[in-house]
């Protein structure tokens, strides 16, 4: 059975953590809007999809029985894997489920995928302001290795770059 096929972990009452499809972009992108991620679009969401990567784009998709506010994702993760790493792209939590662990089980469920795949390590950045972001990748194993100054617009902000080792 696919990925896409089979639900890969719960990460709350309510929430399961799935492949990502097509039908999912347009609550990714409102939920990228909502969070303040840096913008890519359905266009760019799309396109990799398209692509080798597919298996590294996971959203937490909310039990009908439990959506009341019409939609259907709690948040959502998007990866690649590309010259012996993982790049952590986007992760993205909706307000009304946050510090229910949604986010690390997504987080988890990528690098799992990584350590499967034999990839040495991972990195991702991440405003530097981010203080729920920080303490997240920092409780799940990953350390700051640079700063990668004015490196977000809207607003202009440092970003942190921060790793760990899958092996």
């Amino acid at each position: 059975m696919s990925l896409t096929q089979q639900a890969i972990a719960t990460a709350d009452r309510g929430v399961s953590i799935v492949a990502m499809t097509e039908h999912d972009l347009l609550e990714v992108v409102e939920i990228e809007e909502s969070t303040g991620l840096s913008r890519w679009g359905w266009a760019a969401y799309y396109s990799e999809l398209q692509g080798r990567n597919k298996d590294l784009m996971l959203v937490a998709r909310v039990d009908a029985g439990r959506n009341q506010l019409s939609h259907r994702l709690a948040g959502y993760i998007v990866s690649r894997r590309g010259a012996g790493e993982l790049h952590i792209n986007n992760v993205a939590v909706r307000d009304r489920y946050r510090r229910r662990g949604i986010g690390r089980a997504l987080l988890n469920q990528i690098l799992e995928a990584g350590k499967r795949a034999a990839v040495p390590h991972a990195f991702l950045e991440l405003r530097a302001g981010n203080r729920a972001a920080l303490a997240l990748y920092e409780e799940s194993g990953f350390h700051v290795t640079s700063r990668r100054r004015r490196y977000y617009t809207e607003p202009v902000e440092d970003a942190l770059v921060m790793t760990i080792q899958l092996e």
